[in-house]
């Protein structure tokens, strides 16, 4: 991130599809040639991880560090394999446009998952399967049979499983291997076929000259793989139950703070062992990414523990967490440019100091930049420095538009007038966001899409501290417009960008 350059951040589950949710097919392909058209070399995903929960289907509550969602496997290219026939693809549910409608896209696909898989069981082409089953297999082989058996044992928590599985009993885990042996390697396949198909975008992209840009979720969900396989990295009572779980105090989004409620992590513990599973993760995430987001970075620094009884996150405790430790062995296996940063929210001098120290690129949202002192607000473009990673909004902040028609205090405006010099009708709004940041001295500016078409609140894609309506917010096809795609290939080269 010497360069200057820009993007455009969009979910995969955003993209147009006629399947009812975004997918790694036909439409990813021609978003990266928008992006080429347009002179952005950035596309910023969210994270890809199998979430734990089908609806709301947040993709930060995962259901495993590792493996990713089947639901944006494509079903075009699975026809184009020959694990589809016309007629499985031609058969649809009513799906409306414009947003995902989970209840009926999760049967729907798994339905169409599920037949490719079985007509993959009756080819010969299996040779690359086992392959990638045996590079993966450090994660992958947990992973897949703790899907069997959460699907086995009907969604209840592992905590509440039979013991021998609970705690992982080396005969009961044999066992449970040759009885779901069909299921596990139905999940194997899924894996297969998401990777295949992602990393030959990944390829077209990079043909492109269009870098990707993923996302780690800092937390778990305790529905997950790798807490019921590594239980001792977390903080769990003798019920492998959590005592303590993630959250935030009140702060901009909540009065009463957000209470995730993920297992927060035993620090000590995955010090002793060198940190491997998190390194395992980041090289994971790095051999699918070009660089990596790592959200809600605070919580290396010192994260808010809460304890696992609680309603609400009011009265969690700030505890320290391992950030110079960490990084210190983190960036000598890694590039500190292969990091983006988290930075926001309640940051402490501790915080800055480790990211000043590693030399790590931190973010700065334009939303938040007309509040109190411009002359001291660190989101106010006079202030944002090379290193910084600059966006309009994030997926957390409602649109350009939406923030100025819904949230914006009369204070706000104001001094965004005053700001750029002129008043501005809110129908243009976002192009004043978008030359202000692709104007700035940050390296790398960032775009939601939703901000270079002009869409409004009912565009945004989450809400935290809210569970209703998040996530499903799609694209619809020919929305990015020619004049659009000129527009931003125009300010992208004006602002020394290309």
């Amino acid at each position: 991130m010497t360069k200057r350059a820009s993007g455009l951040l969009l979910p995969i589950t955003s993209l147009p599809s006629k399947y009812g949710i975004g997918d790694l097919g036909p439409q990813a392909y021609r978003f990266a040639d928008i992006l080429h058209k347009a002179r952005q070399h950035y596309w910023q995903l969210l994270p890809l991880n199998c979430p734990a929960i089908e609806i709301p289907h947040s993709p930060y509550y995962p259901m495993s560090a590792f493996a990713l969602d089947a639901l944006l496997i494509s079903p075009d290219l699975l026809y184009e394999e020959g694990l589809l026939s016309k007629k499985d693809v031609r058969q649809k549910p009513k799906i409306p446009q414009g947003r995902v409608d989970y209840h009926t896209v999760v049967p729907y696909k798994n339905n169409l998952l599920y037949t490719a898989y079985e007509n993959f069981k009756r080819s010969n082409a299996k040779e690359p399967y086992r392959r990638f089953c045996v590079q993966n297999k450090s994660w992958l082989n947990d992973y897949a049979l703790y899907a069997a058996l959460r699907e086995h044992f009907k969604g209840r928590l592992w905590c509440d499983w039979p013991c021998e599985y609970r705690d992982r009993q080396k005969t009961a885990l044999r066992s449970a291997e040759d009885m779901f042996r069909d299921a596990i390697a139905y999940r194997k396949f899924l894996q297969y076929q998401f990777f295949e198909q992602y990393l030959a975008l990944k390829e077209y992209c990079s043909r492109q000259n269009i870098r990707i840009i993923g996302d780690i979720p800092l937390y778990l969900a305790y529905d997950s793989s790798d807490v019921w396989a590594n239980p001792e990295f977390f903080k769990l009572n003798a019920a492998k139950k959590p005592r303590f779980v993630s959250g935030v105090p009140p702060d901009y989004f909540s009065q009463t703070g957000q209470l995730w409620g993920n297992p927060v992590y035993n620090w000590p513990a995955l010090a002793k062992s060198g940190y491997s599973w998190w390194i395992q993760r980041l090289r994971h995430n790095l051999t699918l990414f070009d660089l990596v987001r790592i959200d809600h970075f605070r919580g290396l620094v010192a994260f808010w523990q809460v304890p696992a009884e609680h309603e609400t996150a009011e009265h969690g405790k700030w505890v320290r967490g391992p950030s110079r430790d960490f990084f210190t062995k983190i960036t000598k296996l890694f590039s500190p440019q292969a990091f983006i940063v988290e930075d926001l929210g309640y940051i402490t001098p501790a915080v800055r100091a480790v990211v000043n120290k590693f030399k790590l690129s931190g973010m700065k949202v334009l939303q938040f930049g007309f509040d109190g002192d411009l002359s001291r607000n660190c989101h106010c473009p006079d202030n944002y420095t090379a290193d910084s990673v600059v966006y309009t909004g994030t997926h957390d902040n409602n649109t350009a538009r939406g923030w100025f028609q819904k949230e914006a205090t009369p204070e706000q405006k104001k001094a965004f007038f005053t700001y750029i010099g002129h008043r501005v009708a809110a129908r243009d709004i976002h192009w004043e966001f978008v030359r202000l940041v692709l104007s700035s001295a940050g390296n790398l500016a960032v775009i939601p899409v939703q901000d270079i078409i002009g869409l409004g609140q009912q565009a945004r894609i989450n809400h935290p501290a809210t569970t209703k309506g998040n996530w499903t917010w799609r694209l619809k096809d020919r929305q990015i417009t020619k004049p659009v795609i000129n527009k931003l290939a125009s300010l992208t080269k004006t602002t020394g960008r290309e």
